[in-house]
C-alpha cells in the first residue's frame, strides 16, 4: 500500500491548522486514514439519465424524504456538496484542514443502481470504478478507493468485484444494505461474499435510505433514523444468517457506527439465550461485532466510547461522510473527548486499523 508520513510530507503535515489536526497529548500529529468519503461519477448520470427509474426519481424524494427535506437537498446540501463530490482541489484542501492524511474514497450511495438491467449494470459499474481508481491516480499518496458492484446480478457482480481489486487496485466496493428489497444474507449472494473472503478486500455497507419510506418522511428522519435503522437491519441479517461463519476471512466495515446494534446489543445476546430460532449462528451475536469495523460517524464522544466497549477498539476507524451535510468532520475534537482514550487509542482509531483493515496480508 502507498501510505505517505507525516515525516516524509512535513511541510504540508506542519501547514494543517492545530484546531483541525489529529492531535496527541503532545501535540504530536497522529496519521490519519478516513474511511467514510465520497466521490460522484458524471458518466455514470449520463448513462442513466434517461431512464424511467432514474427519472421517476425526484418524485420518489419527494415520497420518501417528505417536500420539505428534498427541497433543501436540492437548494442547500447538494449545491454546497457537489463540487466536492466531482473535483479534487477542494478535497484536499479539506483533507488538510480536517488532518485527514489519506481518504478512501468510495462512491456516492445514490449512484448504486441497483435496478439497472444486465447491459446498462456493467457499464455503470465499469465508469464508476474506472472513475475511483482515475481519482486515486492522480494523489495516490492522499487517495485510495472503493469501488461497486451490481449485486442485482450477483454473477456478475463477482467479475466485477475481482476487476476493481485485482486489475484496478482498489481496496474493495462499497454495497447498500439491501438490493431490491433483497437481504444482503439471501443465498443468491453467496458468491460474492465468497470472492470478498477470498480476495480478503473491504467489504463498505452503506445505506441509501430505507424500507420504512413514508413512516419516515418528515423531519429529515429517513437520514436520521432510517439510515442506522437500514445498517441494523443488515448486519442482523448477516449474523443470524451465520454468513460470517461460512466465510470467515470477510472484512465488512459498517458505516454509521454500525447503526443500533451495537448500542443494544444485550437484546441480540439475551435472544440468542432464550429463542431456539435466534440460536441459528456458532457463536453469540457479540462475538461476531468483534469481526466487523465500525466508522466513527456517531457524533458524540460517549458514541464511541460504548463502540469500544461492544466491539473493542481495534474494529473503529476514522470516518467522516464527507462531504455530506450529516458528516462528523471535527475528528480530533471527538476522540479528545471519549473518556479513557489515551493516545495509544487514538493512533489505533485515527488509521493504525484502518491501515490493518485495507492489507490484505494481515489478520
Amino acid at each position: 500500500m502507498l501510505f505517505h508520513r507525516c515525516a516524509v510530507h512535513g511541510a504540508r503535515c506542519a501547514a494543517v491548522p492545530e484546531d483541525g489536526a489529529a492531535s496527541g497529548s503532545r501535540g504530536q500529529r497522529f496519521f490519519t486514514i478516513d474511511l467514510h468519503c465520497h466521490a460522484l461519477s458524471p458518466e455514470v448520470e449520463k448513462l442513466v439519465a434517461t431512464h424511467p427509474r432514474r427519472q421517476a426519481e425526484p418524485e420518489m424524494m419527494v415520497r420518501t424524504l417528505g417536500a420539505e427535506s428534498a427541497a433543501h437537498n436540492a437548494r442547500v446540501m447538494l449545491p454546497a456538496a457537489g463540487p466536492k463530490l466531482t473535483g479534487l482541489d477542494a478535497r484536499l484542501a479539506d483533507m488538510d484542514a480536517m488532518g485527514v492524511d489519506v481518504q478512501v474514497v468510495s462512491p456516492s450511495p445514490n449512484q448504486y443502481y441497483y435496478w439497472a438491467d444486465d447491459a446498462l449494470a456493467r457499464d455503470v459499474v465499469r465508469v464508476q470504478n474506472e472513475h475511483i481508481a482515475a481519482l486515486c491516480a492522480k494523489h495516490p499518496d492522499r487517495l485510495q478507493g472503493l469501488g461497486t458492484v451490481a449485486l442485482q446480478q450477483p454473477q456478475l457482480a463477482v467479475e466485477q468485484l475481482r476487476h476493481a481489486v485485482e486489475v484496478l487496485g482498489l481496496r474493495g466496493v462499497e454495497i447498500s444494505t439491501t438490493v431490491e428489497g433483497r437481504e444482503l444474507a439471501d443465498e443468491a449472494f453467496e458468491p460474492f461474499w465468497a470472492e470478498a473472503a477470498r480476495l480478503r478486500c473491504v467489504v463498505f455497507l452503506h445505506p441509501l435510505g430505507t424500507w420504512a419510506f413514508e413512516r419516515l418522511n418528515r423531519w429529515y428522519l429517513t437520514n436520521v433514523i432510517g439510515q442506522p435503522l437500514e445498517t441494523t437491519v443488515a448486519l442482523s441479517h448477516i449474523i443470524f444468517s451465520g454468513l460470517l461463519d461460512r466465510h470467515p476471512g470477510l472484512r465488512l466495515l459498517a458505516a454509521h457506527g454500525g447503526g443500533y446494534l451495537p448500542a443494544y446489543l444485550g437484546r441480540f445476546e439475551h435472544a440468542w439465550k432464550v429463542r431456539p430460532e435466534a440460536k441459528s449462528m456458532l457463536r453469540p451475536p457479540r462475538d461476531y461485532l468483534r469481526r466487523i469495523w465500525f466508522d466513527t460517524v456517531v457524533y458524540e464522544p460517549m458514541a464511541i466510547r460504548r463502540l469500544i466497549d461492544e466491539v473493542g477498539i481495534t474494529q473503529l476507524v476514522t470516518g467522516t461522510d464527507y462531504p455530506f451535510d450529516m458528516g462528523s468532520y471535527d475528528i480530533a475534537g471527538l476522540l479528545a473527548q471519549v473518556p479513557g482514550l489515551d493516545d495509544a487509542g487514538r493512533t489505533a482509531i485515527l488509521g493504525g486499523n484502518a491501515r490493518r483493515l485495507l492489507d490484505a496480508s494481515q489478520a
